[in-house]
């Protein structure tokens, strides 16, 4: 496989994101009524979703590789782009302690259903991966995005909500591996 390409592990030397203070509206906001395909089969509301659960940690990331295609060019040289499969594996690996500290898991990204599909079978994910191509969240909440080769996408940002509500947010994430733990660990502080 091309060095490139492995997904699974960071590159060295990659750019450390800098706080550029697009997330810092985002406290006290009620997560919207979107609508958005998921991995399992069905249409998510993520406002009903964060209203049902206890908390809930959605996590954005920019898209996932895939083995057969080439990653966009300079795509590395772009703070905070790489690391979304490392991101996502790790929140698999987290799951069981953010549910036994009360939280449900839901990935996002701007890609196709088909592409989170793939990824999703690809890696085992066990919970929702929502696509949002449109960027639906992105425009109902002004969220942070970034542009390569044609295509806008979002950058990596973690919120965790109760009743509906944003209470906290993770942004700007590097490394992307260790995202889940830092929910977990501020998730601890705060159960």
């Amino acid at each position: 496989m091309d060095a490139s390409n492995d997904f699974r592990r960071l590159p060295a030397g990659l750019p450390i994101p800098v706080d550029d203070g697009a997330a810092d509206h985002l406290l006290g906001l009620e997560l919207p009524a979107v609508l958005l395909p998921s991995t399992h089969g069905e249409l998510v509301d993520l406002a009903v979703l964060a209203a049902e659960a206890v908390t809930l940690v959605l996590y954005l990331y920019p898209r996932t590789g895939r083995p057969d295609e080439v990653l966009p060019e300079g795509w590395d040289d772009i703070p905070g782009a790489r690391g979304c499969t490392v991101q996502n594996i790790a929140f698999r690996d987290h799951r069981a302690r953010l549910n036994v500290l009360g939280a449900e898991v839901v990935g996002l990204s701007a890609q196709t259903t088909e592409d989170q599909q793939e990824f999703a079978a690809r890696e085992h994910m066990p919970y929702p991966l929502l696509s949002d191509p449109q960027l639906k969240l992105a425009q109902a909440l002004d969220l942070p995005t970034f542009e390569v080769s044609g295509m806008t996408l979002y950058k990596r940002l973690t919120m965790v909500a109760r009743a509906g509500v944003i209470e906290r947010v993770f942004y700007p994430i590097f490394p992307p591996d260790r995202d889940a733990a830092n929910v977990v660990a501020w998730l601890g502080v705060v159960s």
